[in-house]
Formats: C-alpha cells, structure tokens, sequence
C-alpha cells in the first residue's frame, strides 16, 4: 500500500506527548497536536488548517459510535453522583472498613488489603475499561486517604487492572471488537482464535500479576516511593501544586441528609449496568446470530452474537438503565424526590465534562493520525526487515509504539491485527501469538501513554494529576514490557 505521508505522520501524537510531558496541560498539549495534524493536511496553509482543525472536532459526532461513547462517559457522572448522594458508597466504604480495618492494624495489613480490595474489584469489573477505573478510583479513594495510601498507588492499580483484565476475559466490548476484526479477516471461528491467544499475551497477564507482589512487598519504583513518602510524613494526598482531574464535588459528595448508608444502594446499580453489557450485546448482535448460526443452539448463538454486537450501545443502553433503576430504587426508599434527582444526575454530567472534553480530542487526534497513515507507516516500516524469528516481539513493539503515539489501544488493535495476521500467514505462522503480540503491544503502548484515555480517567477517578500518574506508573510498565518483548523473542524462535 503506497502511503501519502512519511516520517511528518509522527508529528501530531509526538507533540501531543512532548507537550503533555513538559507542560502537564493535557488539553493543551491534545489541541495543539489535533492542530499541527490538521495543519499538514492543510499543505500547511494556516486559515485552511484551523477551519479544517474545527470541522475535525465537528467529525467527531459524526461517528455513532464515539457519540455514544462520550454520552457513556458523561451518564456514568449521573449514576456515580447519585449512588453517593444515597449513601451507597459511605455504606460500601463503612462495610469495607468493617470486614478489614477492624481485622488490620492500619500500618501494615489494612494498607495491603485494601489495595488487594481495589486490585480485585477492578479485575470483576471486566465489562468495560472506563467503568472498571472509575469505580476503583471512586470507592477506594476515600479509604486510601484514610489510611495514607498515595492516590498515585490507587490510580496505578486502577488502571493496571482495568484495560488488561478487560482483555484477558474478552466477554464484553473489547472481545466483540477484536472478533469483529477477525471476522473481516475471514477467521471462520474468531472467539476460539481470540480464547487462544490469552495464553500468549504476556504483558496484560504481567501486569495484573504485578500489582499484588508490589502490594505484598512493597517494591516501590523511586517515584512511587517518593510519593508515598509524601503522604506519610506530611498527609499531602497530592504534590504541592499538583491539579486533579477530576471536580472534587464528584468525589467528595455527602448523601442527602439522614440517608441510610446501604452497600446494596452502590451494589446494585452498578451490577445492573455490569449485567446489562454482555445481555445487550448479544442484543444487538443476535440477528446476525440468527443469519449466520441458525443451526447453533442458544449459547452457540449467544456467544457468536456478542462478537457482532454494538461495544458503545451496550455500554450507553447499560448506564442508562443503570441510572432509571437507581432512581426507581431511591424513590421507593423515600430518599430523594424525583426532581432533586435529576438535579443530581445533571450535576453529575457536568462534573464529567472534563472527560468527555478529552474523549472528544482524543477521538479528533485518532482521526488525524488515520488520516496521515501514522499506523500504517509504522507498521510499514517493519515489514521491510522482518525475519519469521521476530514478528512476534516486532509487532508487539510497534503495537505498543503506535499505542503509546496515538493513546487508543483499539485504534491500535484495527490497525496491527489487519497487518500482523496476514503477515502472520504469508510466513505460515501461527495466527493466536501474533494475534497476542498486537493486542498485548497495544496495552502496552496505552498503559504508558499520558494521551490515552484510560490513563487520563483513572488519573481522574483517582482524582489525582495526571501527570505524575504517568510518571509513577511508567516505571512499571517499562519494566514489564521489556519482560514480556523477551518472551516474544523467545517464542519467535520455538513457533
């Protein structure tokens, strides 16, 4: 495939992260990168790039799909706002502190197992990524300030939880994303191919196994020690100076007046919307079930349809429902009326518009660098001087390159799966490592990205600055994804 662009389609995400590393203005630093995007495709005419640079933040709403997604991230303001004002979350928070605290000296294993509490409610949540880290970083804020805990720790765990746990167990949007790019490809069986590659997707199963030998053994990188140095001879939560992501009315709301603190008013909310993403689906994907599988039984059909189904309306569909039975729930309770509900969940939008702000750049910037073939002159680039030996950890570091350039792991999975498996084949390869290889790269590449979004929100669930987010996990990213580009040089070797 010939390319339009060179080397210049590394500008956009290359100034996106510079900037957002030496200026800690992540908003900025993605306006100017969508900018310097639209600039080149302008033929760098300065009038036609900054109207072009505005129709591109217009385009974005073009997409169902990204509007969905944004609404999603807006909506789960409204749900976590009013699981807080009905005391659903103090009433988590006290039962947590009942069956630990009570049982730990909060020195040593309160502190231990509570993040274990944290590390293992962000893996349950396997449904989707952005709830997983929200409702990590949302819960457990509270008790890691209590008990001296940086939030820098939480919002590592939050996201070292979320994005790899959500691809190891694929029943949910990512699993039906990937499926469907298999299916393009023309895997006849893409669920028993995606199954299959688990095994060899070093750097996810790294990662989650990772967080608790550092919780257990306190092996801080320099940064996080320092930080957690902070919280404990000073009890600053956050870096003097330091900006969290996130309004504090979100994170600190009391329930309403006399409101009794009940788990089950958190619980059952969230499980709903958690129940409804795999239920909606294989709704929307069981009339493809029907054509393509009508001799299948039901979960035969069942499974195929979550691989065709709509990722963004099952996760819209699931929060909204989510939100209609939080409010039936607190109605019948008597805790608040109708209308200051409503006034709640519109609070709680507007206290998300930070992130639907950057889910809009940061969709803008995705279309840019589609537009100038970052990806694809990447990828391009490696195919010139790869051996069989090296495809495997070659497309995991141009995976995670590409991830890390543009901060979206699934840009990167439509990118690297439609390249790597053919490529895969043409050298009469095994599809599931390779397959592994791109979708680990690109959990990589995001995990260490200040420009993706699940860094950016669990930075903001957390409540937390993003930059030393970054700076703190970075470290153990690093380290882990050089364990795993050793796996893959030894497996490209024994396939």
């Amino acid at each position: 495939m010939e390319l339009t662009y060179t080397w210049i389609s590394l500008v956009p995400p290359l100034v996106a992260i510079v900037l957002a590393m030496v200026t800690r203005k992540v908003y900025l630093s993605l306006v100017t990168g969508i900018a310097a995007g639209w600039f080149i495709l302008s033929d760098f005419n300065p009038w036609t790039g900054f109207l072009n640079t505005l129709e591109g933040f217009v385009d974005v709403f073009q997409d169902k799909g990204q509007t969905r997604t944004i609404l999603f991230g807006a909506l789960v303001g409204a749900l976590i706002l009013l699981i807080q004002k009905s005391g659903g979350v103090a009433g988590f928070i006290r039962w947590v502190e009942k069956q630990l605290l009570s049982r730990f000296s909060v020195g040593s294993g309160g502190r231990r197992w509570v993040q274990t509490a944290a590390w293992l409610s962000g893996i349950v949540i396997f449904v989707e990524s952005s709830i997983s880290v929200l409702t990590v970083g949302t819960l457990f804020r509270p008790l890691f300030d209590r008990l001296k805990i940086s939030r820098e720790k939480l919002a590592y765990i939050a996201d070292s939880s979320s994005a790899p746990a959500c691809i190891l167990i694929p029943f949910n949007a990512w699993g039906a994303f990937i499926m469907g790019l298999l299916i393009t490809l023309g895997f006849t069986e893409p669920f028993t191919l995606l199954i299959s590659s688990i095994a060899f997707n070093f750097y996810p199963i790294l990662a989650l196994a990772w967080v608790p030998i550092v919780i257990w053994t306190g092996l801080d990188f320099p940064a996080m020690r320092k930080a957690q140095e902070r919280v404990d001879t000073s009890g600053d939560v956050l870096w003097e100076g330091a900006q969290p992501m996130v309004s504090t009315d979100l994170t600190e709301a009391k329930p309403v007046e006399n409101a009794p603190l009940r788990p089950a008013n958190m619980i059952l909310p969230l499980a709903i919307m958690v129940a409804l993403m795999p239920v909606m689906l294989a709704y929307t994907g069981w009339s493809s079930a029907l054509e393509d599988r009508p001799d299948a039984d039901f979960f035969g059909q069942f499974f195929y349809a979550i691989g065709q189904g709509s990722g963004s309306t099952a996760v819209l569909t699931a929060v909204s429902l989510a939100i209609l039975a939080a409010i039936f729930m607190y109605k019948i309770q008597s805790l608040m009326r109708i209308g200051d509900m409503v006034d709640h969940s519109i609070k709680g939008i507007s206290d998300m518009l930070p992130l639907a702000l950057l889910m809009l750049f940061a969709f803008a910037l995705s279309t840019v660098c589609y537009e100038l073939n970052t990806g694809l002159y990447v990828a391009h680039l490696a195919e010139q001087w790869m051996s069989p030996q090296l495809v495997p950890v070659v497309v995991f570091l141009i995976s995670a390159f590409i991830a890390f350039s543009t901060g979206t792991s699934w840009g990167t999975f439509a990118i690297m799966v439609g390249i790597a498996l053919p490529l895969a084949e043409t050298l009469q390869l095994p599809p599931a490592p390779i397959l592994a290889a791109a979708l680990g790269g690109g959990i990589f590449g995001d995990h260490c990205s200040p420009i993706s979004d699940t860094t950016i929100l669990s930075s903001m669930a957390s409540a937390t600055d993003h930059i030393d987010h970054v700076r703190t996990q970075l470290p153990y990213a690093l380290l882990l994804g050089g364990v795993s580009s050793i796996f893959y040089l030894i497996l490209g070797y024994t396939l």
